[in-house]
């Protein structure tokens, strides 16, 4: 995807962040057997990086274009839905993944320690303004013990440390900072 051609259209541009095409492709270069091999640093680097993203995304996801529509959005009457499991037969357990892409930052391999800061602070509040069965507990890794965190790694909700792709692509700076 990335020919000569491509590259010389892109060398040269950067996001409003800063974000140029070595920040896109930084975790390939350093990884050769990555599945994909780039990283958007921000949002904004979808737009600058185009000619790169647009195809690899293309392909990745069997033909969808970026003329294609996703299907709108039809959970049915959020009143009138039932147990779905009512004899507890099939349904063991569900979870709710909350990532931290906020409007006005960019992404992981840009922020910065002051950044990740704002954010946990932003989303921590947020969150401890929910009530009834939305309600549950904010776990910051700064200052979290060894069994809370194998706990929370056992239970699958927090995922491991060690992603060289995401390390490569600088996702894992301050660690663990913001998280």
């Amino acid at each position: 995807y990335l020919s000569k051609e491509v590259f010389d259209q892109l060398k040269t541009r950067k996001t409003s962040f800063g974000s140029s095409l070595l920040d896109v492709i930084q975790s390939g270069l350093e990884n050769l057997d990555s599945g994909v091999g780039i990283y958007a640093p921000d949002a904004e680097a979808y737009t600058v990086f185009t000619d790169l993203f647009d195809p690899i995304i293309e392909d990745y996801h069997g033909g969808f274009k970026k003329t294609d529509k996703h299907p709108p959005k039809d959970f049915g009457d959020v009143d009138t839905l039932g147990n779905l499991d009512p004899a507890g037969e099939f349904i063991v357990s569900t979870r709710v993944r909350c990532g931290r892409s906020l409007e006005g930052y960019p992404f992981n391999p840009c922020l910065t320690e002051a950044q990740y800061k704002e954010m946990e602070e932003k989303v921590s509040s947020t969150l401890s303004g929910l009530e009834g069965e939305l309600k549950g507990t904010f776990y910051p890794l700064t200052g979290m013990s060894k069994e809370v965190q194998q706990k929370l790694i056992d239970d699958h909700f927090l995922f491991k440390e060690g992603d060289r792709f995401l390390q490569a692509a600088n996702a894992c700076r301050f660690w663990p900072t913001g998280r």
